[in-house]
């Protein structure tokens, strides 16, 4: 193992502190991962929306008929 001195530390916390900039920049930016709380009522209230709705619970409930043989 190489002997510890302030120079190695040195270059070892600059090393560190790169990565984290990166790191935060990285994370600053366009999420990979979308919080999807952000999105919840988006689209409340929309015409468009409601009848995407109903038209799913209407395929939805004929999906549920045509499973129990009624």
């Amino acid at each position: 193992m190489s002997q510890l001195t302030l120079e190695s530390l040195s270059e070892r916390v600059t090393a560190i502190e790169k990565i984290l900039a990166e790191m935060r920049q990285a994370r600053s930016g366009p999420s990979r991962f979308k919080d999807w709380r952000k999105a919840a009522g988006m689209f409340a209230g929309n015409e468009l929306m409601k009848q995407i709705d109903e038209l799913g619970r209407q395929i939805r409930e004929a999906d549920r008929q045509e499973g129990s043989g009624e």
